[in-house]
């Protein structure tokens, strides 16, 4: 049996006034609407299989509400009305979320707000304040954020039935897009015109790397707090996440880890150590075993992805670039760059890049592999941890760790523009990084736009006789 999901968030009042039409919000200012006997049950949005409320006439102009799966008399006695609950069927989720997955351009912004306007505000399915909490509790696990909060909410409608099906459907079209970007790109007789493609776009990977570290730096800084010793620790761990980057890529997880344990360390000081958060740290310690090549190393390559990444989709970056251009050998530099600008262009998950690694390793099967191996865990964390999520929230041993593992995250996407940046091969390149520069820091220019517009220049360029390969 899977395990109930827990209330995130205060339950939604009743507030609609036509019957059948359950709305959220503060209760009309009338008399019946004032009445003590009239408040909706504490109990009324804990189902994880609440949908549409179907009402019918009754009690006080006959408001609607949201009532229990299983127990429909509660609301309808509490309201006088007689109403019946039902659970949002399993092709809706996949429906839905496969919709978000196909026009999810933009990354996890575009994702959340999708999430947000499909599951609070169009359908009610879940309150504001439990979609914030999912929001705040996805972005305390390792791994793409939007793709676990999108798991989340599928998890908070049917259980984990519902989870599998949403986390599969938000996923798949944009992995079925980047494959086959994948086979024209990396294919053996590859067309000028794609190189140029190619070559443009790459060239604007540094920049847009800079930029999400850029926008990731005010949320972290705000979690350092306000003491002098606590920003001055955010800055050596940042320095520490940049410089290793640049230089030591195959050991950032490693500094990653060390990080967040000396954040641990500096707050237990004042108070009893955490067993928990050390014990955690400590089984991720344990993984770190690079294999030694072929698939398994695929597999890891895409598990640390996966599991091991902290402060969203762009530390993937360093986290695969030595391993995968210098170490195995599978991609060049500017096939890497291609690769992560087909993430970024293509819907969905920014970390779909893995499957374009798992393409030049394998052709589809790896780069279906990679896939599976990079995702798996963000189902294990939500489906397994969503009902501990408050108590993880809650921790002081892990927000701590986050605390400093988060800012030598923000520092790696920074440092990571720098090997990005020294890969490019041709002048005309420089050229277009210095714009993608100005468009994104400058003018904040749109990271889709501004990878397409390059990948244009690269087009145009390759037709101008300009070296593309």
């Amino acid at each position: 049996m899977s395990a109930r999901p827990p209330k995130l968030g205060p339950a939604p009042r009743a507030s609609g006034r036509a019957a059948g039409r359950p709305t959220t919000g503060r209760p009309p200012l009338d008399s019946a609407a004032a009445s003590p006997t009239l408040q909706e049950p504490t109990t009324s949005a804990l189902a994880p299989h609440i949908g549409r409320v179907v009402t019918r006439a009754g009690g006080s102009g006959g408001q609607s509400t949201q009532a229990p799966a299983g127990r429909p008399d509660l609301a309808g006695k509490a309201l006088g009305v007689e109403t019946r609950a039902e659970p949002v069927r399993l092709t809706t989720i996949a429906r839905e979320w496969g919709r978000i997955g196909c026009i999810g351009f933009g990354g996890p912004p575009t994702h959340i707000a999708l999430l947000r306007k499909l599951c609070v505000d169009d359908r009610a399915w879940i309150s504001a304040g439990e979609f914030e909490d999912g929001i705040a509790a996805c972005n305390l696990l390792p791994g793409p954020a939007s793709t676990q909060l999108a798991i989340f909410c599928a998890w908070r409608l049917r259980g984990w039935v519902g989870g599998l099906i949403g986390g599969f459907c938000f996923i798949v079209p944009g992995l079925i897009v980047i494959l086959a970007l994948s086979a024209l790109f990396l294919g053996g007789h590859t067309a000028k015109w794609a190189l140029g493609a190619e070559a443009g776009a790459g060239s604007a990977v540094a920049a847009v790397a800079l930029s999400a570290a850029m926008a990731l730096v005010p949320a972290s800084w705000r979690r350092a707090g306000t003491g002098r010793a606590e920003r001055a620790r955010w800055v050596v761990y940042a320095i520490a996440g940049g410089a290793s980057a640049a230089t030591i890529g195959p050991y950032l997880v490693l500094v990653l880890l060390a990080c967040g344990l000396a954040e641990v360390l500096f707050r237990s000081i004042e108070r009893e150590p955490a067993g928990g958060a050390q014990a955690s740290t400590l089984a991720f310690l344990l993984a770190v075993a690079v294999p030694v090549g072929g698939i398994g190393a695929l597999a890891w390559v895409a598990f640390k992805v996966g599991a091991l990444s902290y402060g969203g989709g762009f530390v993937i970056i360093p986290l695969m670039q030595n391993d995968v251009v210098h170490q195995y050998h599978w991609m060049t530099n500017t096939q890497f760059l291609n690769a992560v600008a087909l993430g970024q262009i293509t819907p969905g998950p920014v970390v779909q890049t893995v499957a374009v690694v798992g393409y030049a390793v394998a052709r589809v099967g790896g780069g279906l592999l990679a896939s599976v191996v990079a995702f798996t865990p963000s189902f294990c964390f939500v489906l397994f941890g969503a009902p501990h999520f408050d108590r993880m929230r809650a921790s002081a041993a892990v927000q701590a760790f986050l605390s400093g593992a988060g800012p030598a995250s923000v520092g790696a996407i920074a440092g990571s523009s720098i090997p990005l940046a020294l890969a490019l091969v041709h002048v005309w390149q420089a050229g277009v990084l210095a714009a993608a520069l100005v468009w994104l820091l400058a003018l904040r220019g749109n990271v889709v736009i501004g990878l397409l517009a390059a990948g244009a220049v690269g087009v145009v360029g390759s037709f101008l006789g300009l070296p593309v390969s």
